[in-house]
């Protein structure tokens, strides 16, 4: 109720939202049930089709295939972070030869497929093992695992320095100009000042790059390396068996899900600062 001018003038309030189930509440059920009854199914095939024996064999192998994907992985995110840095300062140079050839280099491996770099790098080289046995570098060239852990690298590198370069371009301009008032020279605002807000930043989506490798990585499989899924093929193609796939669908899924935990956990960590 509101007074004005002495009068008492009512005010009705509005009526209450219908709580009934909306087409799109009833459908957000139906699909939530879907993957409930697909998550039961597939639990029970597991269970029906486990065959202890067959674990028992092929098991050591899936632990080899996942310590080389986790290695492949690994190897090439750093490799990947080491080459970004000097590609992200190329990017954000104001000289046009070094940004037009970061540019290029940034549109092409982000423009193309990892397998198609892959193969370029495995069998593209391969047809110049005269020139590279002169120079030296057959013997890299020559073997997959080599050839994989260039390719990712490369591939990766592209991506981490775009992370990096929008991450380091959201920090806004004043902290420069505070650091520079206070007399802090530049390098020494970018390692001190800028870096650990942009780090902040770009901590997510560093983290869905190296799940997006990880998951990436089961291509290298076709070029006879045998990682996880390498090993996945090797069994299926002994036993027949369907479930060898949905082991490598499960253990795929934990790496996922505990590198995904794993960032929420450093996130929330580094920004204790910033909740209230």
């Amino acid at each position: 109720m509101s007074v004005t001018d002495g009068t008492t003038v009512k005010v009705q309030r509005p009526a209450a939202p219908p709580r009934g189930w909306s087409r799109e509440r009833i459908l957000g059920w139906v699909f939530v049930c879907l993957w409930i009854a697909l998550g039961a199914g597939l639990a029970t095939y597991l269970f029906s089709a486990w065959n202890p024996e067959l674990f028992a064999k092929y098991a050591p192998s899936y632990l080899s295939g996942l310590y080389v994907t986790l290695t492949l992985v690994a190897i090439s995110i750093i490799l990947g972070a080491i080459l970004s840095v000097p590609i992200c300062y190329a990017r954000m140079s104001k000289n046009r030869v070094l940004n037009a050839i970061s540019y290029g280099y940034v549109y092409f491996f982000r423009g193309t497929p990892l397998l198609a770099q892959t193969f370029l790098i495995y069998y593209g080289f391969g047809s110049f093992r005269p020139q590279l046995e002169a120079v030296g570098l057959w013997g890299f060239f020559r073997e997959a695992w080599y050839c994989a852990v260039f390719a990712f690298a490369l591939n990766t590198a592209a991506y981490q320095a775009e992370i990096l370069r929008g991450a380091i371009e959201s920090v806004g301009k004043g902290q420069w100009e505070a650091a520079s008032a206070l007399g802090l020279s530049k390098k020494q605002t970018l390692y001190k000042i800028i870096l650990p807000q942009a780090l902040i930043v770009a901590l997510r989506p560093y983290g869905n790059e190296i799940i997006l490798m990880i998951k990436g990585s089961a291509i290298v499989a076709i070029i006879t390396v045998y990682d996880l899924m390498g090993e996945t093929r090797r069994a299926f193609s002994r036993t027949f068996d369907f479930q060898t796939y949905l082991w490598a669908a499960l253990l795929y899924l934990s790496l996922v899900e505990t590198l995904r935990h794993l960032v929420d956990w450093i996130e929330r960590r580094i920004t204790r600062h910033l909740h209230r």
